[in-house]
């Protein structure tokens, strides 16, 4: 990957940093009687609702409660959760060192669609691995969608993170491994790499520009 000119870095965090598994999620809540989960949520598209949810629109007792009408089940909050969170993984350390390597280079930012209910699991898997003090403290500026109501690939939210840090898109690089941010970003002239399935992300970043 060419990083000549840049001077920021913007990652996202699943798929990127964190190991994820849309499909554990989907199977979480077929079993739990939902017959098509991935009708309404995978990694290329979603409805309303959970962007509603990941704009932090609807508290998790909405969501629950309005996602189980839309599959017309009745499950606990522990059990709709332990499906809503399956799709979070470890976070593999090597990711982290890059991260504090590439800190001493670059201002670095991360940009997550994220939500409450996945946010407080992240948290503790962060946590009991690292500490999650010494995970957000890889980068300058840490950006979840539901704490501040954009999500991507809106224009909007990728330029709060450029207006808020003086960045120029042009010498911005973003990484996401899901096409329609990535071709958002694009849209507002941010350099961009698309992190392909059983890419790893320390794989773009070669010794010699760390």
């Amino acid at each position: 990957m060419n990083v000549n000119s840049i001077n920021a870095i913007i990652f996202d965090l699943g798929g990127v940093i964190l190991d994820l598994d849309y499909g554990l999620t989907i199977n979480g809540f077929n079993k739990l009687g939902c017959k098509d989960f991935n009708s309404l949520y995978n990694q290329q598209k979603q409805n309303q609702l959970f962007d509603d949810f990941e704009t932090g629109k609807i508290s998790a007792v909405e969501f629950r409660k309005n996602l189980q009408n839309q599959m017309n089940i009745s499950v606990t909050d522990k059990d709709f959760d332990s499906a809503w969170n399956a799709m979070l993984l470890q976070l593999p350390i090597k990711r982290i060192e890059l991260l504090q390597r590439l800190k001493k280079n670059y201002p670095i930012f991360l940009l997550s669609n994220t939500n409450e209910i996945h946010i407080k699991e992240f948290q503790k898997i962060i946590d009991s691995s690292i500490g999650y003090t010494t995970f957000t403290n890889c980068f300058n500026k840490v950006y979840y969608s539901s704490e501040i109501g954009l999500r991507k690939p809106s224009a909007a939210c990728f330029k709060m993170v450029l207006n808020e840090n003086n960045l120029t898109a042009e010498k911005t690089l973003f990484i996401d491994d899901s096409a329609q941010h990535i071709n958002g970003a694009k849209a507002i002239g941010i350099r961009t790499n698309l992190l392909k399935k059983q890419e790893d992300l320390t794989s773009l970043f070669p010794d010699t520009i760390l």
